[in-house]
């Protein structure tokens, strides 16, 4: 955590201020925190406690607080605690948003794994084919990780009030702007390296846990990502059974069927193809780290698909989700009731919701 929060002190950005918020002032991260103010005082920056939850999700709780106060900021800039930005992040970021038609920047997580496990190699490469998708215009998604706003638009879009009650920040800021038919731009530099280490049971529980958020606050983009993954698969795997089938039978149409499978792999092999090497160029120091996870994703990317398709069919019962230890349930709208709250550690480290930079005006 300390080499993530690091680098937010380390940007290569003229005037910035950080905002770093936790939910208690009894989270460990707080002394790191501490510490790394103390080593970098030339960086304006504080710490903020903003209380445990009621009536939202913890990160937007969080948000809200952080946000009561914008003083003299002209733009906003987000980031969690479980990304490692590079030293230009913030710089890449903001770039975009001195043009007059973008309201807003994002770029996206790259999940490394820690160990080159089977669930740590799956969820890389379902993560991947996501990232891959990312693109310009007011129809993309904006990921709540690495993304900016500019303050104007932010205060026009009342998005503090639209987050009031909700569960997911990224989702309803990126449906706020599409209403309003605003620009977002993605930014490849700000693709940001997120270590991951899951089990079998995490790595369904995130992949699920991410469509449940999404068929309550982006439906439209949930159903058509159901119907067109639920065809990919059946095409894909149903060509591969037919053809063990057919070349069983000694059937005449076993060629075509695995004629049409092959084609299928084919356009697999070539989509991750092509994402890795955008990963080659924009994430250089991880590749060697990468190496397995990257052939994993060009040779066995099917697996990953289908792994992918079993937590998406999952998130079509059922309205609560566990994030960060506290369960959830949504309700329609988007409005969220708090469960349970657990005290034992989740998947990824707790201590900061979301930070954020300001860029002064001037």
């Amino acid at each position: 955590m300390k080499d993530n929060l690091q680098t937010l002190f380390q940007q290569d950005y003229p005037h910035y201020r950080l905002t770093l918020i936790v939910e208690s002032d009894e989270d460990p991260a707080c002394q790191t925190i501490q510490e790394l103010m103390q080593e970098y005082p030339g960086v304006r920056s504080r710490l903020v406690v903003a209380g445990i939850a009621d009536g939202s999700g913890q990160k937007v709780h969080n948000l809200l607080v952080a946000t009561e106060d914008l003083q003299d900021a002209e733009i906003l800039a987000f980031v969690d605690s479980d990304a490692r930005p590079k030293r230009d992040w913030l710089r890449q970021l903001v770039q975009h948003l001195h043009h007059p038609r973008t309201a807003a920047a994002t770029g996206y997580r790259w999940f490394v794994p820690l160990r080159n496990t089977l669930p740590n190699l799956i969820l890389h490469s379902v993560n991947a084919s996501v990232a891959a998708l990312v693109g310009p215009g007011k129809h993309h998604m904006l990921w709540g990780g690495a993304w900016a706003i500019r303050r104007e638009v932010f205060e026009a879009i009342d998005l503090r009030s639209k987050w009031q009650g909700t569960l997911s920040d990224d989702l309803v800021a990126a449906r706020e702007l599409a209403n309003t038919g605003m620009r977002i731009d993605f930014e490849p530099a700000c693709m940001t390296a997120s270590p991951s280490n899951v089990s079998w049971r995490q790595m369904f529980e995130f992949v699920r846990r991410q469509y449940t958020v999404a068929r309550f606050y982006s439906p439209l983009w949930w159903s058509l990502a159901l119907l067109f993954c639920t065809v990919a698969q059946a095409a894909f795997w149903g060509g591969a059974m037919l053809t063990a089938i057919g070349i069983a039978l000694r059937a005449s149409w076993a060629g075509y069927a695995m004629l049409m499978t092959i084609g299928l792999y084919a356009t697999y092999v070539v989509r991750a193809a092509l994402r890795q090497n955008a990963a080659t160029r924009f994430l250089p120091e991880q590749q060697r780290r990468l190496a397995r996870a990257k052939a994993f994703d060009t040779w066995l990317s099917p697996v990953a698909a289908l792994a992918n398709w079993v937590g998406l069919v999952g998130s079509l019962w059922g309205n609560c989700i566990t994030w960060r230890s506290i369960k959830y349930s949504i309700v329609r709208g988007g409005q969220i009731r708090i469960v349970h709250r657990s005290h034992s550690n989740p998947i990824h480290p707790p201590a900061i919701s979301s930070t954020y930079s300001l860029r002064k005006a001037g």
